[in-house]
């Protein structure tokens, strides 16, 4: 089955390549159209007009910053596991408890993370990340328990921070520069695709390192200087921006009565409920998704040889960026706004996506656990994950057009309870005993995201001026 995986990673590394040269096409005629209606001889006060300019100024600085911070987290993860079970000979039990007070770490503060977020800055946040995953690096080195555990703690810190903060500060830096909509689904799909180039990247070079030095704990190493890398580029490119009453003190620490206040705003707004909703069921599945993949595939494998997991994580990670390429196309034919016309179909174009790649989602799923076939699940497998780099900007999107900037951070870390309740409970159950069922719930969870997400936001898409969704009231 070795040569059955390099043929197949050679045909979708042959179709990402084929994928991009139409990207950089059409981004090109884009370019064009955005050139005719944001002349280049506009001026304000003596100035070209924003909008162009501002594109590519922040483009380089957010994806120059995700590549370095993604990176640190690539490396680190195919690693976690072989660390503390082979290298330490932990018990499977102890692992696992190691991995549930990741999860749970990140439960707990998620919501804490938003505000401070909100309240102190999100690039202070951003740096903060940098500091805690470092440590959390630092920790993994020393195979004490006690140690480990407090670096798990910092470890589930430092998630909550990166899936809140950065995209936080990427969305409010596009309001405050009057960026449109549609150039930042584009940046965000890029930032998807060089994640997808850099977790591939990270696969090979963790791999290498493990086996130039013959130990685990080399990728944490690369990793924590990589995130020296990220904290300078932070701290000399990015500016800082805050949400509602930011960059005041405040006495109330734990910022109780703002987690009042987003939950309240939560409460009375259907769609931000179906937004968490899907964040839950489809972030916990995809998580999941990192701990059976690799037992489902070998209990379907005829053959007794192992299974080449370096080329499988490798088909994955491009399947990935097909999937992020596909959802650039699909904005970039989408009308762009006009002067004449600034309301366009942004959030509406985004809620079907949404829907239809939760419903892909699910019937992904489901074929692997119907089918018995290596080949058909690894195909499932792949359009999973090519699900997963069309979600990721899809739901960024949302997040920012349904979020108004006063508690974006704060809400997107809320979203964030639920999921990793759903993560550790599944674990708890016991994944590998009962791998069918939690990939059956998982599937059922998505369909029913993307019923519920067909049903309210999409229906009521056409219905929120464009000019008012970034400004929801708080």
């Amino acid at each position: 089955m070795v040569a059955f995986y390099e043929l197949q990673l050679i045909l979708l590394v042959s179709s990402c390549l084929v994928f991009l040269l139409l990207e950089r096409h059409v981004s090109r005629k884009r370019s064009t159209a955005t050139k005719d209606h944001y002349p280049a001889d506009r001026l304000e006060n003596g100035n070209p007009s924003p909008p162009l300019n501002s594109f590519a100024s922040l483009t380089r600085q957010y994806i120059v910053v995700y590549a370095i911070v993604m990176g640190a987290d690539w490396l680190q993860g195919p690693y976690v596991y072989s660390l503390y079970r082979e290298q330490y000979a932990f018990p499977e039990r102890t692992v696992a408890v190691l991995f549930v007070t990741g999860f749970v770490s990140a439960g707990i503060t998620a919501p804490l993370v938003g505000v401070w977020a909100d309240q102190h800055g999100r690039k202070k946040l951003c740096l903060t990340f940098c500091i805690t995953y470092t440590a959390t690096c630092l920790c993994i080195l020393f195979p004490y328990l006690p140690v480990l555990l407090c670096g798990r703690v910092l470890g589930g810190i430092s998630t909550s921070i990166l899936y809140s903060a950065f995209e936080s500060w990427l969305v409010s830096s596009s309001n405050s520069l009057t960026i449109p909509s549609s150039d930042l689904s584009t940046i965000m799909g890029r930032a998807t695709l060089v994640n997808g180039f850099v977790a591939t990247g990270a696969g090979i070079a963790s791999n290498q390192l493990v086996t130039l030095t013959n130990s685990f704990a080399t990728p944490f190493m690369a990793s924590g200087v990589l995130l020296l890398l990220g904290f300078i580029a932070i701290r000399a490119s990015w500016a800082e921006n805050y949400g509602s009453g930011g960059g005041t003190e405040s006495t109330d620490i734990m910022q109780l009565k703002r987690l009042r206040q987003a939950w309240q705003i939560v409460r009375s707004d259907p769609l931000l409920l179906v937004i968490g909703l899907t964040q839950t069921c489809f972030e916990g599945s995809m998580y999941l998704f990192v701990f059976l993949w690799v037992p489902a595939l070998q209990e379907a494998s005829p053959s007794s040889l192992a299974l080449p997991l370096g080329y499988i994580f490798s088909s994955f990670m491009i399947s990935m960026m097909l999937g992020s390429l596909l959802y650039t196309a699909i904005c970039s034919y989408a009308p762009p706004p006009t002067p004449t016309a600034p309301g366009d179909s942004s959030l509406a174009l985004h809620a079907k996506l949404s829907s239809l790649v939760c419903a892909v989602s699910a019937l992904a799923l489901a074929v692997s656990i119907r089918s018995d076939k290596e080949k058909v699940r690894f195909w499932a497998f792949c359009a999973f994950e090519a699900c997963v780099g069309m979600y990721n900007p899809v739901q960024g999107m949302l997040r920012g057009t349904l979020i108004s900037n006063e508690h974006r951070a704060t809400l997107s870390s809320l979203f964030r309870v639920p999921l990793n309740i759903f993560v550790v409970v599944s674990l708890l159950t016991g994944v590998s005993s009962a791998r069918y069922a939690v990939l059956s719930a998982s599937s059922l969870m998505l369909a029913f995201s993307s019923l519920m997400t067909a049903v309210i936001v999409v229906a009521r898409a056409d219905d929120i001026p464009t000019s008012e969704t970034h400004l929801r009231p708080a």
